[in-house]
């Protein structure tokens, strides 16, 4: 099927076409739905020749590897971040048609979420950095309802067991990894800082709920190396600056038994002070207790030495007696 010098896995050949990540390309895969020169396979492990083979995903021939694109999307809530989804809901590709790429998202965030995704056609980018060893921060800006005790919040710095997998699926419960958890705004329903390392299904959402609190929302405005900096539904290109930095948290390989954890990807150059000033750009602005007005008589200018009706005025209609009006001869 392939020459020994040029031969590679499968999946890792669709992931560079562009078509999928290659954890989706392996689903693909298992499902049937790859075919090399006129003939499913459906084992992994396969291996083909990029460049003499004839390759098909879902009948459709590949050209080789596509150019790679990489996008910083701000989604808005009310988006599902796949490219399709069987509840015909929006996805976060539409925003990508102008754009003329073939994309898909690297992680998720919910329906209910908003915030940085970084969505690419890099398909090995997106398995390096979707490993658990690499161990990259995604730092969210959450709004919880009603005041947590120091204590409850302790308990999700250290790690607190959590439901696994879906609501409801009942596979078991984990106990998550620690958490950075700072307040950045003090309110009834106060903001604060979380910086995950890992991304288990609503994890946010289900880390508050088992101290008793819900969330309201969550914006994510940190993954790694990348700040939000683009307004939400609109998306820029990447620098190859931050390109260069995903690529080197990709890489990142899991430490040793017993030797010390490496240090997370984002503390590599993280732009804390531009993180900051993002988050308090992001942050609705705190409500201000309303001033007393000084009450004015309708019709009546402030701050004049003669306050006396103006003709025609709201006054005069709601007080026809009162109006100074003449009556025509």
């Amino acid at each position: 099927m392939a020459g020994e010098e040029t031969a590679q896995r499968l999946q890792k050949i669709i992931a560079q076409a562009g078509i999928a990540s290659r954890r989706k390309a392996e689903e693909l895969i298992l499902a049937g739905r790859v075919q090399v020169n006129g003939k499913a396979v459906t084992e992994l492990g396969t291996k083909a020749d990029p460049f003499k083979d004839h390759i098909r995903v879902d009948n459709k021939l590949l050209h080789g590897p596509e150019k790679h694109r990489y996008f910083m999307l701000n989604k808005p809530k009310g988006y599902v971040s796949t490219a399709s989804d069987p509840q015909h809901r929006p996805t976060v590709t539409q925003f990508f048609s102008r754009a003329k790429a073939r994309v898909f998202p690297v992680g998720r965030l919910d329906f209910e979420s908003e915030g940085l995704l970084l969505v690419t056609n890099d398909g090995e980018l997106t398995n390096g950095l979707t490993r658990a060893s690499a161990k990259v921060e995604k730092t969210y800006l959450v709004k919880v309802a009603g005041i947590p005790a120091e204590n409850k919040l302790e308990q999700i710095r250290r790690g607190i067991m959590i439901e696994r997998g879906k609501p409801g699926t009942r596979e078991g419960r984990v106990l998550t990894e620690p958490v950075k958890l700072t307040l950045v705004r003090e309110a009834e329903n106060p903001w604060y800082e979380v910086v995950l390392t890992e991304g288990r299904n609503r994890q946010i959402r289900k880390l508050f709920e088992e101290i008793g609190h819900h969330v309201e929302k969550i914006r994510r405005v940190g993954y790694g190396p990348l700040v939000l900096d683009v307004e939400p539904g609109e998306f820029r290109e990447l620098t190859e600056r931050e390109i260069f930095l995903l690529t080197k948290a990709a890489k990142r390989k899991a430490a040793p038994p017993g030797a010390p954890a490496p240090k997370p990807a984002s503390l590599v150059n993280r732009p804390r002070k531009r993180l900051e000033k993002m988050a308090s750009s992001v942050l609705p602005p705190p409500k201000k207790a309303s001033a007393r007005k000084k009450k004015v008589r309708p019709g009546i200018k402030s701050g004049s030495k003669k306050q006396t009706p103006r003709f025609g005025s709201a006054f005069e209609k709601s007080n026809p007696k009162k109006s100074p009006r003449k009556e025509r001869t």
